[in-house]
C-alpha cells in the first residue's frame, strides 16, 4: 500500500489531510471485552511472544473503532527479557526484575539484543501487514531512561529514588547502562522497521520525573542514539508523561512527532517545538464523562492541535481499563467528521 494513502504518515510529515488521524495509546487492551476473553489464562509476556495473538490483539481496536493506526501489541520489557534479563510482568504491579542493576558488573552482564531472538515480532508484523491495508502500523519500544528505571528500581517506582541515586552518584555506571539499553532498544525497533512498520513510537514514560538539565545530561544522548541511528525514512514519535518542560529537548532527540500528555495545551506545545507535528492529548479520564463533555474537550484538542504543522489525535496517556469502548468508537467518528 502506498503510504500516501495513510493519514498518519501524511500528518506526521505536515501534509494536508482531510481530518486529523486518530489512534489511542493502549487501544488494544483491557477496555475491550474481546481482549479480556482472548487473554484469559495467558500471561502478558507469553501473549507478546505469540505472533497469532499479537496480530489478533493489535487488530481488535482497528476493527471495532476504525482508528487510523494500529500499534503493535507488545510491552517495553519484551526486548529486555529477550536479552536475557530475568523479569516478569506481575498482574496489578507491572514489570518486576529478579536482580536489579546497581553496579558496573551488573551492566556488563546485560547482553546485547540479537534481532533473531525477537523474530516473533517480525512474524507478527508480517501477519498484520496482510490485514491492515491503508491503516498505518506503529511499532514501539521503551526509551533508555524508562527501561533503566525499571532495571535499577526492580519494578515500578513513584519517586525513582534508586534511579536518581545511581544517576547522580555513579554517572559512569548510569551512562554505561543507558548506552547498553539504547543499543537493545535500537535493535528492537530496527527489527520492526525492517519487517515493515510505518512509524515507531519511543515511550519515555518516566522522563517527567527529571528536570530539563538532568534530562539533557543523563537521558538525551541515549534517546538520541536510538532515534538518530535507527535506519529507515519513517516517522519517529517520542512521548513521555509530565514532560511539558522537556518537550524541546525530547524533540531534539530526533522526534518527527512529539507526543504531548494532557497537561500541556497543544497550541502551547506547538510554540515550544516549532515545526514539529504533535500527537495528543485528550485526558483519558474525560472518556469516563458524559458524551457532551467528551465532545467539548475533543473539539478543544482539535482546535489547539491545528496550531501545529501536523496533528495526530490521541489521548494524553493510555486508555483506562474502565473506559466504555463505545465512547472510543464515537470519539473516532467525531474526529473523522470534525
Amino acid at each position: 500500500m502506498n503510504d500516501t494513502t495513510k493519514l498518519l504518515l501524511r500528518a506526521a510529515r505536515g501534509e494536508a489531510v482531510p481530518h486529523a488521524p486518530v489512534w489511542f495509546m493502549r487501544q488494544a487492551g483491557r477496555s475491550l471485552p474481546e481482549y479480556r476473553d482472548l487473554r484469559a489464562g495467558i500471561g502478558m509476556l507469553e501473549s507478546c511472544r505469540r505472533p497469532d495473538l499479537v496480530c489478533e490483539i493489535t487488530l481488535q481496536p482497528v476493527r471495532r473503532h476504525k482508528v487510523d493506526a494500529a500499534i503493535l501489541f507488545s510491552d517495553i520489557v519484551v526486548p529486555l527479557q529477550a536479552a536475557g534479563i530475568d523479569l516478569d510482568i506481575v498482574a496489578g504491579t507491572g514489570p518486576v526484575v529478579a536482580e536489579p542493576v546497581r553496579t558496573m558488573a551488573d551492566v556488563e552482564a546485560i547482553r546485547d539484543l540479537d534481532g533473531e531472538s525477537v523474530g516473533f515480532i517480525a512474524e507478527a508484523i508480517r501477519l498484520l501487514l496482510a490485514e491492515l491495508g491503508d491503516t498505518a502500523l506503529i511499532g514501539f519500544a521503551g526509551a533508555p531512561f524508562t527501561l533503566a528505571s525499571y532495571l535499577v528500581e526492580g519494578g515500578p517506582s513513584k519517586h525513582h529514588t534508586k534511579t536518581k541515586t545511581l544517576m547522580y552518584g555513579a554517572p559512569d555506571v548510569w551512562h554505561a547502562l543507558c548506552a547498553r539499553l539504547a543499543g537493545i532498544t535500537r535493535t528492537f525497533l530496527q527489527v520492526q522497521v525492517d519487517a515493515g512498520v510505518d512509524a515507531v513510537q519511543l515511550f519515555d514514560s518516566w522522563a517527567g520525573a527529571l528536570s530539563e538539565a538532568d534530562y539533557r545530561r543523563y537521558v538525551l544522548p541515549h534517546s538520541r542514539a536510538v532515534l538518530h541511528e535507527l535506519r529507515g525514512p519513517i516517522p519517529r514519535i517520542h512521548f513521555g508523561v509530565g514532560t511539558a518542560e522537556l518537550l524541546p529537548a525530547m524533540a531534539e532527540a530526533g522526534a518527527d512527532v512529539v507526543g504531548v500528555d494532557w497537561r500541556t495545551p497543544l497550541d502551547v506545545a506547538a510554540a515550544r517545538v516549532p515545526g514539529k507535528a504533535l500527537q495528543g492529548n485528550l485526558d483519558p479520564c474525560v472518556l469516563l464523562a458524559p458524551w457532551e463533555v467528551i465532545e467539548q474537550e475533543a473539539r478543544r484538542v482539535l482546535a489547539e492541535g491545528a496550531k501545529a504543522p501536523g496533528h495526530i489525535f490521541n489521548l494524553g496517556h493510555g486508555v483506562l481499563p474502565e473506559t466504555d469502548p463505545d465512547a472510543l468508537t464515537r470519539l473516532v467518528e467525531l474526529v473523522h467528521t470534525a
